[in-house]
């Protein structure tokens, strides 16, 4: 199966398509623009979930549920928020079928049109703050850290899987502050905790920094980003962190009583990832073998393989595997025995890979003499043979590595492949030959960013945190610019 995969210097497109089939996580579905993400795709998720779930209830957020339906005149109080949005909506009507009159279908019940019309969710802001009104008198109600696991839509026309679909699963943090700076605060501590995640689990690098008034969240008065580059040159927006202001509250008439008596408008965040995290997982690390996943986030850290002749081995094989994979599981591991009948070990070997999990155990009767086990990293397919005592430990401090050499594996790719351009001519030239990051001066107009994104599909990923800056010429008006910003063509 790995053999059929199109090649990433052939057709990265292809090849990004291929995996995602081959490798079973997701496929496209009866309904176009939206997907069925497979079991095994879906085990990503999860354990991306479990990992940020934990985060925020670490950081004092709790988890609630709003509904999928938003009253169309909810999106109008919020000027910016329903131009930034309504062509992206998807609008409820009617509420009830009725037969077609032939006994073979059933068409809409034009009497059955709703007074008004719903949205389904593209994101919850309007719902939640006309909520939010409810809970919310004094500043004793105050702070509100929610967060939400749930599904939108947002209608596309072309989509991709994971990274571009009609329909996707995402988190959506809204929280309610009393003061501008426990707001700001509030946003700031969840871009780290993205920045965290991402480095930490999906050991994938990310620039910090605050995006343009062009790329910014419809409604935000500031929107915070991490960006991350994929192995094909292009960005990817992995999570993002906006603070409100108080647009949302006076939208939606949400005061509070101070503490020295005077009514004031609620400060608000919001924040969110999604399954596109999946995608950026995929592009960054794997390769034609198939997936390169992480240990902290694979499914299965470790599969045990049997190599056998006869039933005969196959037992005393089995006994000593169900063995170790009790140890590494002591160890918080997560394992698999593979003892089915059905492929040969060549085939489970290949299918591993291409699921990339990450560490790979073959045992056969030449171990069993040594008291030995073959293991193979999925990152580098390096193979080794370990005493089988103590191999608990080892494979613990193995996958610790891996994790650390699919993180800096990525940042060097990322720091060989982040330019600087003095010009034009010179920031063209690495757009459209190499790709990457390019840390360019700009003169700060949104319509130098529209030129510059017409002329070279590159956008302003971020006025980026934690990078030099000197004031400069902006390389294509050639007016004065304050700072240089990270351009990248972007998915």
């Amino acid at each position: 199966m790995a053999k059929e995969l199109t090649k990433r210097s052939d057709n990265y497109s292809q090849w990004y398509n291929d995996l995602v089939v081959k490798a079973e996580l997701a496929e496209n579905s009866a309904v176009r623009g939206c997907m069925v993400i497979r079991p095994y795709g879906y085990a990503i998720w999860e354990k991306m979930q479990q990992e940020l779930d934990r985060m925020f209830k670490e950081t004092g957020h709790s988890n609630a549920y709003f509904p999928l339906f938003i009253p169309k005149s909810f999106l109008s109080r919020e000027a910016e928020h329903v131009e930034g949005f309504a062509k992206e909506c998807a609008v409820v009507t009617h509420y009830r079928l009725k037969n077609d009159g032939t006994g073979k279908g059933v068409v809409v019940d034009e009497t059955a049109k709703l007074d008004e019309e719903l949205i389904i969710r593209p994101t919850s802001e309007t719902i939640i703050w006309n909520t939010y009104k409810n809970w919310i008198q004094s500043y004793r109600d105050l702070p509100i850290l929610v967060n939400q696991w749930a599904n939108v839509v947002r209608w596309e026309m072309r989509t991709r899987l994971f990274l571009r679909t009609t329909e996707f699963l995402w988190q959506e943090g809204h929280t309610a502050h009393a003061t501008r700076d426990e707001a700001l605060e509030e946003t700031m501590k969840m871009l780290d905790v993205y920045t965290n995640f991402s480095e930490r689990f999906m050991a994938l690098p990310v620039y910090k920094g605050v995006k343009t008034e062009n790329e910014k969240f419809a409604g935000a008065v500031d929107t915070y980003t991490i960006e991350s580059l994929m192995q094909d040159g292009k960005a990817l927006q992995g999570g993002t962190s906006h603070f409100l202001g108080q647009n949302f509250a006076k939208a939606f008439d949400v005061q509070y009583l101070s503490r020295d008596g005077r009514l004031e408008y609620v400060w608000a965040t919001s924040w969110g990832v999604s399954t596109r995290l999946v995608g950026s997982l995929i592009m960054a690390h794997s390769d034609d073998h198939g997936l390169v996943l992480p240990p902290k986030l694979a499914p299965i850290q470790v599969v045990i393989i049997p190599i056998h002749k006869n039933e005969k081995q196959l037992t005393e094989i089995t006994e000593k595997a169900m063995k170790i994979k009790k140890l590494l599981e002591a160890k918080g591991l997560t394992v698999k025995y593979d003892g089915s009948d059905t492929q040969k070990p060549g085939w489970k070997f290949a299918e591993y890979e291409l699921k990339g999990v990450p560490v790979r155990l073959a045992i056969g009767p030449r171990d069993l003499e040594n008291s030995t086990v073959e293991t193979s990293r999925r990152d580098t397919l390096k193979k080794q043979v370990v005493p089988a005592d103590g191999i608990d430990r080892y494979v613990k401090d193995l996958l610790k590595d891996i994790q650390q050499n699919i993180y800096n594996r990525a940042l060097d790719f990322r720091n060989r492949n982040t330019f600087r351009a003095n010009s034009w001519d010179e920031f063209r030239g690495v757009i459209e030959r190499k790709g990457g990051f390019v840390y360019a001066h700009w003169d700060g107009d949104p319509e130098t960013e529209a030129r510059i994104k017409d002329e070279t599909k590159a956008t302003i990923r971020c006025i980026p945190f934690n990078m030099d800056q000197e004031e400069g010429t902006c390389i294509f008006s050639g007016k004065p610019s304050k700072r240089r910003v990270l351009f990248a063509v972007a998915y």
